[in-house]
């Protein structure tokens, strides 16, 4: 079962208000999902993404893949690198403290 990040069109018609869900490709656009991880709402200004950022790199894991639109709302809004950030941070803090260690030797 092939599984997809995409986006589910709620809202009336001209006023489009998005739900970022999980489900499987072959469903309907505005069927059935398998979870809800967000909303995405272009209306307002500025644009309003809420995302559980958790949620999205379980999926991510578990090999869901995100469509482009999706892919570039989590780019833009760092869903992506939260947790990942703060490692990369501490091991280059590590690192240049080794640095530090060394030259003072």
């Amino acid at each position: 079962m092939a599984v997809k990040i995409r986006l589910k069109r709620m809202g009336a018609k001209k006023s489009p208000f998005y739900r970022i869900v999980v489900a499987d490709s072959r469903a309907p656009r505005d069927g059935r999902f398998i979870e809800e991880l967000g909303y995405y709402n272009p209306l307002t200004e500025p644009k309003t993404v809420k995302v559980d950022a958790e949620k999205v790199q379980d999926w991510v894991k578990k090999g869901a893949k995100p469509t482009d639109t999706v892919d570039r709302l989590f780019r833009e809004n760092d869903v992506y690198n939260t947790s990942e950030k703060v490692e990369e941070k501490e091991v280059e803090a590590e690192e240049k403290e080794e640095e530090q260690t060394e030259e003072e030797a």
